[in-house]
């Protein structure tokens, strides 16, 4: 981005990707430092940002922003300074400064800083969550930040960082901004080649490769560049000039069928997408989504552009959250306005928003609640704002039974029954309740699940990972047949989704996935979502779209520089070909080792989906395309780990028709390729599959709940009871609270209904040398509870000489209306310590 006839910044501080990591980007190393020139942060000409003292700090003081307030109207909060420097050159940029996502030292995050450069028009500084995760720790919530490179002339320059977007912190929505000071290093060698970049198109467009220094040329600068696809085969090359004085080129490349490609020169890798011409089902219908976290994840500044590129995939939903605590700072002082900013962009952009809600507010909590509000009214309220936001659905928590924390299955059900009644109660035609990403089958959720919590939902949800420890590829687990076979048991009449699934594959810092790496995650995104979709699931969300780095495991299906992995490439494909994705059965006549998927379209095709662990050559009828949706030559082709497709009509053929016909190649053959992707009239021959049940159609608002389903139980043990904790899944049994030989407890009967009314309570028998009874005496409590109100019912619980101990035992209570409705049960674990 150039910013004027002096000074010009590389694309780190703008909205396109630079190379990092290359031969070219490395020339900046400690040897070619021959300038270095230091600023202090507190020493601003101007500023309104506070300047406050820490012996830390290397002028023993810092700039320190934090604070909910607006920005000043036209400067924003900033700080401006007059930095000279010896000689012209291009400078690296860096920072000690706290860092807007976070990093493994510390979580604390602020603001995404701009940056302008001699009165220049200011850039965020828009780098993705690996670049600001890998820096080093500086001193307290401060980290050695990488800002990227700056063109200078020698002289004085002023330089003025600003924050004009908020951020999400632990409990609030602020500016916030530390500045202890920055640092520019004088590049030998430089201008240099740092960014070969091809805007997303589909096929039938131009594809115009932008070639772009980190500098002005002082001569004219000649590139040769190479573009291979994901094979790493050739696929075009030439020549471009940047002029003297310029610092891009523009040539456009010859076509190429869809897929992913790599483009080199000098030392950068550049890479692109080249889409299918046909684009995906988008929108609720879809069936594809991917998890994007947006506020933790992309720069404000990229989030058009990313929301773009999503929807181009063809992924039709998104599963975003915000935080709660940020959300909700004081009880009923609501602040979403920076999450709905992006809920808004995501929705112009055609997608579906599913949003997560996060732990609660720390003010809303107890010792026992944690991390859920001790007060359930505080969800009903919290969830019924939110879906008066209208998102398409709403999921209840993600991954309640993997956490640290001591709650227990029965709290989280009277949780989501809360949340649950929030968000039907806020619009005539509310948005979806979705239950809880659940990690694993287990107690957890089986006791969910005894709560009665499915009459509350339109979605199951579940998520689903490989074993990271077991070699070779990826397999899809056995998530999808224990959550289905769960819902059957439970006669939950629901859609199920996995809302997220994804791979496991290491990256070391600073760099991004080797080739092999990326065409695994290729093909298991294909390879996951087929079967997800083959089990039944009615949506699959993979985990993740932005770039992400997580402790050595990379997730994302965009670099570290926002540009496609070829499993982006991979998944615009699915879905393109895929369509509407009706699971219609399993091919037959494949041989071992090979397996097909049949899937029905919506535009008059048979779509089947092929691979095999040993490559095969299968003769099918119909038009092939590769992993990328090229078109492959009519004939017999190679079946193998790299899922392709085979589209025929759906009208039945006349007489049986071979669906393959195989025969064993060694790994080394290939079929040739062909022209690209061509449209669906050209498809000339039907498949026959092996009949399986439809998947389930889309979700969609179950009726109102009724009165006795907005009385909700809730079962409240003293801390000193409290479960002994889930230790992230894999804790022991027992599961229960932890009681003695008499344990005084409470039952919380919320109305979350309209109108006042009588609910009589009472404990079920327990058995094994357990009694429960009223502290008033009686067998039953008949209570009366306002409408919108809470009343608590004690009870005493007695464990009898025979009672055996660290022994689960389920304590149930049950409750009708005056009508003789009944209230959904309260079913909870106990055992004696």
């Amino acid at each position: 981005m150039d910013f004027n006839r002096r000074t010009a910044m590389a694309a780190g501080l703008g909205a396109v990707a630079a190379a990092h990591g290359t031969p070219a980007a490395r020339a900046a190393t400690p040897t070619a430092v021959t300038v270095t020139v230091m600023v202090q942060g507190e020493a601003a000409v101007r500023t309104n940002i506070p300047v406050v003292r820490d012996r830390r700090a290397s002028g023993g003081r810092y700039l320190r922003l934090r604070t909910a307030g607006k920005p000043p109207a036209g400067t924003g909060w900033y700080a401006t300074y007059v930095v000279r420097v010896p000689r012209p050159g291009v400078y690296a940029l860096t920072a000690v400064a706290t860092a807007p996502m976070e990093t493994p030292h510390i979580e604390a995050v602020a603001s995404y800083p701009q940056l302008s450069v001699d009165g220049g028009p200011f850039a965020e500084i828009a780098r993705s969550q690996p670049h600001w995760y890998e820096s080093r720790p500086a001193w307290g919530d401060l980290s050695v930040l990488d800002l990227g490179v700056v063109e200078l002339d020698a002289g004085a320059h002023t330089f003025t960082f600003r924050v004009a977007e908020p951020a999400v912190l632990d409990d609030a929505t602020a500016y916030a901004l530390c500045l202890d000071r920055f640092t520019l290093r004088h590049l030998a060698g430089h201008p240099a080649l740092c960014e070969l970049s091809v805007p997303r198109h589909r096929v039938g467009e131009p594809a115009r490769l932008r070639l772009a220094l980190d500098g002005r040329a002082t001569r004219a600068y000649r590139v040769r560049y190479v573009v291979n696809d994901h094979r790493g085969r050739q696929a075009a090359a030439g020549r471009a000039t940047i002029a003297a004085g310029a610092t891009s080129a523009t040539v456009t490349l010859p076509a190429l069928p869809p897929g992913h490609y790599r483009v080199s020169a000098d030392g950068v890798t550049g890479r692109f997408a080249r889409l299918p011409a046909r684009p995906a089902v988008t929108g609720p219908t879809s069936r594809f989504g991917v998890n994007v976290w947006t506020s933790s994840l992309v720069p404000p500044s990229r989030l058009a552009d990313f929301a773009a590129a999503v929807r181009d995939m063809g992924a039709g939903w998104v599963r975003d959250g915000q935080s709660w605590p940020a959300a909700e700072p004081a009880p009923g002082t609501y602040d979403t306005s920076h999450h709905d900013r992006r809920t808004r962009t995501l929705s112009a952009h055609g997608l579906a928003v599913l949003d997560v809600l996060s732990p609660a507010p720390e003010w809303s909590m107890t010792d026992a609640s944690l991390p859920l509000p001790a007060d359930l009214r505080h969800a009903y309220r919290y969830a019924r704002h939110l879906a008066a936001a209208a998102p398409e659905a709403l999921q209840l928590s993600n991954e309640p039974d993997v956490d640290t924390t001591r709650s227990t299955g029965d709290a989280h059900a009277a949780f989501v029954k809360a949340a649950a009644l929030g968000i039907k109660d806020a619009a005539p035609e509310p948005c979806l309740v979705v239950l809880p990403g659940i990690a694993q089958t287990g107690p957890f959720q089986d006791l969910m699940l005894a709560n009665d919590v499915v009459r509350y939902a339109d979605v199951w949800a579940f998520h689903g990972y490989p074993d990271p420890a077991e070699p070779g590829e990826p397999r899809f687990p056995g998530a999808a047949e224990e959550q289905h076979e769960l819902a059957r048991r439970h006669q939950a009449h629901v859609p199920l989704w996995m809302t997220e699934c994804g791979a496991f594959q290491k990256a070391r810092p600073g760099e991004d996935l080797t080739p092999e790496q990326e065409m695994v995650q290729a093909r298991y995104v294909v390879r996951s979502m087929v079967e997800g979709l083959a089990a039944g699931n009615d949506r699959q969300f993979w985990f993740a779209g932005p770039p992400l780095h997580d402790d050595g495991v990379y997730f994302g299906l965009l670099d570290r520089d926002f540009r496609p992995l070829p499993a982006y490439s991979a998944f615009a494909a699915l879905t393109s070909l895929l369509g509407a994705a009706h699971f219609s059965g399993f091919a037959p006549g494949l041989p071992d080792g090979a397996r097909g998927f049949v899937f029905d379209s919506g535009r008059g095709e048979r779509v089947m989906v092929l691979w095999a662990e040993r490559p095969v050559r299968v003769d099918v009828a119909g038009v092939a395309y590769d992993l990328m949706g090229r078109r492959l030559r009519a004939g017999p082709v190679t079946v193998s780990r790299d899922p392709l497709y085979v589209v025929s009509p759906s009208t039945p053929a006349t007489g049986p028709a071979s669906v393959a016909s195989a025969t064993p190649v060694a790994p080394a053959t290939s079929v040739a390729l062909a022209t690209p992707a061509v449209s669906a009239s050209s498809v000339v021959s039907a498949h026959s599959v092996v009949s399986a049940p439809s998947v389930r159609a889309a979700a969609h608002p179950r009726a109102r709940l009724s009165p006795a389903e907005h009385i909700v139980l809730a079962q409240r043990f003293p801390a000193r009871n409290a479960a002994p904790g889930k230790d992230d899944g894999d804790a022991p049994p027992p599961y229960g609270y932890r009681l003695g030989r008499r344990t005084r407890m409470v039952v919380d009967v919320y109305n979350f209904g309209a109108t006042a009314c009588h609910v009589t309570l009472a404990a079920r028998p327990v058995g094994d040398g357990w009694s429960v009874r009223a502290e008033s005496g009686r067998r039953e409590e008949r209570i009366r509870v306002p409408a919108g109100g809470r009343v608590g019912v004690g009870f005493t619980v007695r464990a009898g000489s025979s009672v055996r101990r660290r022994t689960d035992r389920r304590l149930a209570f049950g409750a009708t209306l005056d009508d003789h409705s009944e209230v959904p049960a309260s079913v909870a674990l106990i055992h004696l310590k």
